[in-house]
């Protein structure tokens, strides 16, 4: 088997994974805002970061797959 038929695989995989992260941590957000309806800005505004983070870890990872396969 040649390495380009496995960049398909490992790009699904990474989105696959960042997708159960990001849809994890949204999910436990929306739990907690409608359990404390009041404090809705401040988990919002805590959940912003690591929602941005992971998604700049999944395209970096994605960049570094495509790397490895030109290099």
């Amino acid at each position: 088997m040649e390495p380009t038929t496995f960049l398909p695989i490992g790009l699904g995989l990474i989105v696959i994974g960042a997708a159960m992260g990001i849809g994890k941590f949204a999910s436990a957000a929306a739990e907690s805002i409608a359990r404390q309806p009041e404090a809705a800005d401040k988990i919002t505004a805590a959940v912003n970061l690591p929602l941005f983070l992971l998604e700049g870890v999944a395209i970096l990872a994605e960049v570094f797959a495509f790397l490895m396969l030109v290099l």
